[in-house]
């Protein structure tokens, strides 16, 4: 497989980037010449960090808020990118939750499986022939219902594993409007936000994954290969990357 360092797209969108992977991520497509879209619910201090840097790394920055599961932001969102970038070439869904307090018990399918959906629908018309879509998923998440997992996660887990399973779904309509759909899957990550959720749950759990793993990607690891995917023009509709070790 061959890994393409120069960017055949100039557009992207990147939801939940106001921090972790999607702010890595963001700085990363700027680095390859994107305009970059910067989705956050409601840190805006953190995507204007994130926009400064992904202007040092030579891109232009627009900054998009929207709660994902609110449909009319989502609407208002890529009309906003409609307006300022012409379109899109690469969407990456990238936000998802589930472990958050005091949020309705269907909030995790909400939000992992129906807002990415209905994500990758309004996206069709702001996309050419030549799109592609990237789902960022976790191996707890992907190998839901097939391998162990953490059962403090599966709320989280079952909801993503459900919504990456309804994208897939949608790889027939997608393909005829020339859009792929790509799933980068990671292991738990050093420096992420739902290990250190799930170490608070389940003191050591991070320390146990490394220890059967070996070791575990960064942040920056994961992150990479997510833009990695979006340019790598090998990869076909509906194939997976794995980052870090699938063993367990």
């Amino acid at each position: 497989m061959t890994d393409n360092t120069q960017a055949s797209h100039r557009r992207v969108l990147v939801t939940g980037a106001s921090r972790g992977v999607g702010a890595e991520a963001a700085r990363l497509f700027a680095e390859h010449g994107f305009d970059v879209a910067i989705n956050y619910r409601s840190k805006v201090r953190r995507a204007e960090q994130v926009a400064d840097k992904v202007r040092a790394a030579g891109g232009n920055p627009l900054i998009v808020a929207a709660d994902m599961t609110d449909e009319a932001a989502v609407d208002q969102m890529f009309e906003e990118v409609r307006t300022a970038f012409g379109g899109l070439d690469i969407l990456v869904l990238n936000a998802s939750g589930g472990l958050e307090k005091d949020v309705a018990t269907d909030y995790g399918m909400v939000l992992n499986r129906d807002s990415q959906v209905s994500a990758a629908r309004k996206v069709v018309d702001l996309m050419p022939d030549g799109g592609r879509i990237i789902f960022v998923t976790s191996h707890l998440a992907h190998f839901f219902g097939t391998k162990s997992g953490v059962p403090e996660y599966d709320v989280v887990a079952e909801s993503k594993h459900a919504g990456e399973v309804a994208l897939r779904e949608m790889i027939p309509d997608l393909a005829a409007r020339g859009i792929e759909l790509i799933v980068v899957s990671g292991d738990l990550l050093d420096g992420s936000i739902t290990p250190k959720l799930l170490n608070r749950m389940r003191p050591g759990v991070i320390e146990q994954r490394r220890e059967e793993a070996g070791t575990l990607p960064t942040v920056e690891d994961f992150a990479a290969e997510v833009v990695k995917a979006a340019l790598n023009t090998d990869l076909a509709s509906g194939d997976t990357v794995y980052v870090g070790s699938t063993e367990w």
